[in-house]
């Protein structure tokens, strides 16, 4: 039995992929035991935290690390860092930034809602170029001369949304911002389908990087990694952790925390509401171990034989099912052909509509129901074919019928 049924709550057959509103990844098994183990006992968060450190610095090839309460929590941590530094005075007064430089440059076509993380430690976000090729008004979008006409004394940093094919790209904006001594901030929450973006984003010298540990990591789904120059690394630490106490009785872990550096404690920072428990870190740290090694051979064919078996079960029940091409280093989904983008509404809706209820998302050309089996079960994949074939035989009967 399922302990959700306990409080009322049905489960689902999540075909849809690691997304936040379902939870996230499936954990796997190595993950699970570990955080059960993590809870079991106490440890010093702060020296913690600094392991985290030393293993995300190691596998990002990064000065130093921190583990957040999300991709998202990365980011306001990391923008309260770059705004405040080691000056208690500010991290005392954030997100209040009067007097001090607060302004984030950021090309137009990267706004995205997630932005609300950045301005929430008190940066005011400066757009960047104009979105010429999207308005259909012109084959320019945003380029690097662009962001000399944001520069102002209000300038505290860059914040870069990163995705492959970009321009200008991420290694073009960190140079001419480092021109200028800002530092670059990249929100690369769900780029980690390619493995080797976990040190390749890093590698452009940008300082701080923001990535999901819930998605293709397969951590618990709210945490997350922010890496990068440690002296910001730093900052963000003191304005998550519990800063509760005497100064005499504060030895932080020198890797990690100078104490040196820190001519005050900080009343707890803006960070304190995006704390980590033990055993999310923990978890985050093992499956980012895991992640880095890679999918091996074995599972890797268990998967394939996996997305054969269903594709051939599909096209016995009349559906023409293949095999999508991969997305990075993540297997691709199952693709199902669909008329029309309405068409394909119908069948999702349906789909979440049935018990179980399944989620399903198309193409981004919406010309395929797209089956991704990250967070499919095995013993589910036999009740998903028969509500797919069931969505789809109700939309024939409803077409006959008109």
């Amino acid at each position: 039995m399922s302990i959700y049924r306990q409080f009322g709550i049905e489960p689902i057959i999540n075909a849809a992929g690691t997304l936040t509103r379902l939870g996230g990844a499936v954990m796997p098994d190595a993950v699970i035991e570990a955080m059960k183990l993590a809870a079991q006992s106490t440890v010093l968060i702060e020296e913690l935290q600094a392991a985290g450190s030393r293993v995300l610095a190691r596998l990002t090839q990064t000065e130093a690390g921190l583990i957040t309460a999300g991709a998202s929590a990365g980011l306001t941590l990391g923008a309260a860092a770059i705004l405040a530094g080691n000056n208690v005075e500010r991290i005392n007064r954030l997100p209040e930034t009067e007097g001090f430089a607060n302004e984030f440059l950021i090309a137009i076509d990267q706004r995205n809602g997630y932005d609300h993380a950045v301005r929430a430690a008190g940066a005011r976000l400066v757009n960047i170029g104009m979105n010429e090729k999207v308005a259909g008004s012109g084959v320019r979008g945003v380029e690097r001369a662009d962001y000399a006409m944001g520069l102002s004394e209000r300038t505290a940093g860059v914040l870069y949304v990163y995705r492959d094919g970009a321009s200008p790209t991420l290694r073009e904006v960190v140079a001419w911002a480092h021109e200028h001594r800002l530092p670059v901030m990249v929100d690369a929450a769900a780029e980690l389908s390619r493995r080797a973006h976990l040190h390749e984003i890093p590698s452009t010298g940008a300082d701080l990087i923001a990535f999901s540990g819930g998605k293709a990591i397969r951590g618990p789904q709210s945490t997350g990694i922010l890496c990068g120059k440690r002296d910001l690394i730093e900052s963000a630490a003191m304005q998550m952790l519990d800063l509760d106490l005497d100064r005499r009785d504060w030895s932080p872990p020198t890797d990690l925390i100078d104490p040196d550096r820190w001519p005050a404690i900080p009343r707890h920072g803006i960070g304190r509401s995006l704390k980590v428990a033990k055993e999310q870190m923990v978890g985050l740290l093992v499956a980012a171990e895991l992640f880095a090694q890679g999918i091996d051979p074995a599972t890797r064919q268990t998967l394939d034989q996996r997305r054969a078996r269903m594709v051939d079960l599909l096209r016995r029940k009349s559906l023409s099912a293949t095999v999508g091409s991969d997305d990075g280093d993540e297997p691709g989904p199952i693709l199902i052909p669909v008329d029309s983008p309405s068409q394909a509404a119908t069948i999702v809706r349906s789909l979440r509509a049935g018990r179980p209820a399944v989620y399903a998302r198309c193409n981004e050309a919406r010309t395929h129901l797209a089956l991704n089996l990250s967070c499919v079960r095995a013993e589910q994949e036999n009740v998903l074919i028969d509500r797919v074939k069931d969505a789809y035989s109700a939309l024939d009967s409803e077409e006959s019928r008109e």
